[in-house]
């Protein structure tokens, strides 16, 4: 393994578990207080973080540092599918609110 298959690595689970916890970018930037530029760039394999970061990420998401190592979590291909559900569910979320908002105003 050399040093870009870890950033790649590192930033897809960091990508897979916020996606499953349904954090947007900002949301974990702020819990893990990164800017969402560098948490982008991490996710992408573009940035590898100091080790304070990775204890903050890992804290944020709910799991233990060495997990967003682990290079069995799941493919680019699963990940572009719970980015769809995950951003359908949202969508359908966000609706629901709404239509529950207009109501009660009303």
């Amino acid at each position: 393994m050399d040093e870009e298959e870890l950033r790649r690595i590192l930033g897809k689970n960091i990508k897979l578990f916020r996606v499953r916890r349904q954090f947007s970018q900002a949301d974990l930037a702020e819990k893990a207080n990164i800017s969402i530029t560098f948490l982008s760039n991490i996710e992408r394999g573009n940035n590898y973080p100091q080790a304070g970061t990775i204890c903050n990420l890992a804290n944020a998401l709910g799991v233990e540092a060495w997990e967003l190592f682990k290079d069995e979590e799941a493919t680019d291909e699963q990940i572009n599918i719970i980015d769809r559900i995950s951003e359908d569910f949202i969508k359908h979320v966000n609706l629901a609110l709404e239509a529950v908002y207009r109501q009660y105003k009303a």
